[in-house]
């Protein structure tokens, strides 16, 4: 059977997540029919799974403009845009009525496994930008289906694909043996069982980003509460202690991003958490009575712990794009043109340029990746970037290249000027505060569950699939 022609297709968006549902929507706006394609049983999958945590960004900071315009006729209400959303009332509130309303271009259950141009894989040259994609998708009864598209929007974010704690980007040896100690989300310490498992316990945090802020707050919380005596962190950082270290503080022009690295700060400083730097871990071994010894690369070999959160970032799957040209930046494997903007060697979050269609464009012409996948592991990707960035899209797609050109977008200041790489140097400042502002000094805030936070990388006031 021949494939059809292009001029009638829909754009294939993956991931039904805030980008993807952005997407839908300045596609439908513009008069073009999208397709979205989750993975998951309901819209906003990865963000119900972390529907626990709060954003440091406030309602007015995460609903798209095109979005609310779609919504409008239904009746929905903008939730005070003064506000902090948790997770789950970002998906309830907003995602699920923006995927209600765009009823069947939405598909649940529906996770895609390949995208290809039709019968030209990745070799082929001849007649190749004629020829719409073909996209496989598998349904979660089994069936198996294959879907022509005019474009594809890759939105599914990161969430999927956590880092491993292993200071090499790989598996420490051991980890996945100690699968059953070892979690990879900020846990939920509201939930009964969850909280019984770090209650008293030993727990090793690694990582440096919102993350490991938002699990430090959480644990501290937990150690001053009744049931939770003896709860202790062990926070493990892959750098020194610098000005950097828990942001920007009251300098962060998020101040709810500020409050939660002054939160982490505070876990420290109060005792409840202990800082082991420069420590990049090698392995992950078991004393006699089961618990968890962590090994650097440089031989040391901390106090078992109970229990091991490792929040080291996220980064893309690329296996289902195998068969389409991606340009790809060799370092952060995000779009070549997009990298040196967002290189966390060079940039804050508060200091990435504007970007839209050009910068997230491929050798492959009509494949986008878009929101926190387009970041591949780059840290700190706000919500408001992944709108700005399908509006240009959608508008390149229509044709309409003067408004997919004139892309604006200015964002929050975080009050660091350098990313977490430009603070791996040896040679970097450790006793001061960064450029950009003075170490944050500690503050009295409340207990964590009222401090608006974030994951790193896919969600919170970042933004994910």
């Amino acid at each position: 059977m021949n494939a059809p022609t292009t001029s009638e297709l829909p754009v294939v968006v993956i991931g039904a997540g805030p980008a993807g549902l952005s997407a839908a929507a300045h596609l439908a706006e513009r008069g073009i029919e999208p397709l979205v394609l989750e993975a998951g049983d309901r819209a906003g999958a990865a963000v119900r799974e972390w529907s626990h945590v709060r954003l440091f960004s406030t309602w007015g900071e995460v609903v798209d403009p095109a979005a609310e315009k779609l919504l409008a006729p239904t009746g929905w209400v903008h939730p005070d845009p003064a506000t902090y959303p948790s997770g789950g009332d970002w998906a309830e509130l907003y995602l699920q009525p923006l995927a209600d309303v765009l009823g069947d271009r939405v598909r649940t259950g529906a996770t895609v496994t390949g995208v290809s141009r039709a019968g030209r894989d990745r070799i082929v040259d001849a007649d190749r930008e004629t020829q719409p994609f073909v996209v496989h998708v598998t349904h979660t009864d089994g069936r198996e289906e294959r879907i022509f598209a005019r474009a594809v929007i890759d939105a599914s974010g990161t969430w999927t694909t956590p880092s491993p704690a292993g200071g090499s980007g790989l598996p420490a040896l051991g980890e996945k043996a100690a699968a059953d100690r070892i979690t990879y989300r900020v846990p939920d310490l509201k939930d009964s069982a969850v909280r019984a498992r770090y209650a008293g316990k030993r727990t090793a945090v690694i990582g440096s980003g919102a993350s490991a802020f938002t699990a430090l707050a959480y644990l501290a919380d937990l150690a001053k509460s009744d049931d939770g005596a003896g709860t202790k962190a062990v926070w493990i950082l892959r750098r020194g202690i610098s000005g950097s270290t828990f942001g920007g503080g009251t300098a962060d022009e998020l101040p709810a991003r500020g409050a939660l690295g002054l939160a982490a700060k505070a876990a420290v400083d109060d005792g409840y958490a202990d800082a082991v730097t420069g420590f990049r871990t090698e392995a992950i071994e078991r004393d006699g009575e089961g618990r968890l010894v962590l090994v650097g690369e440089d031989g040391r070999r901390l106090k078992p712990v109970d229990e091991v959160i490792v929040l080291t970032g996220f980064r893309p799957d690329l296996a289902f794009l195998s068969e389409v040209r991606l340009g790809l930046d060799k370092r952060l494997q995000a779009p070549v043109a997009l990298a040196p903007l967002i290189d966390p060697n060079q940039h804050s979050c508060g200091t990435v340029y504007p970007h839209g269609h050009r910068e997230l464009s491929h050798p492959e012409q009509g494949v986008y990746l878009v929101g926190m996948k387009s970041y591949g592991r780059a840290p700190t990707f706000l919500a408001m970037t992944g709108y700005e960035q399908v509006r240009s899209v959608a508008a390149a797609i229509s044709g309409d290249l003067e408004s997919a050109d004139n892309v604006e977008l200015t964002l929050p200041e975080t009050g660091v000027c350098g990313g977490a790489g430009l603070f791996d140097a040896p040679e970097a400042d450790q006793s001061g505060g960064g450029c950009c502002a003075p170490a944050p000094q500690l503050v009295q805030i409340g207990a964590p569950a009222a401090v608006p936070a974030a994951p790193e990388g896919p969600a919170g006031g970042c933004c994910g699939s």
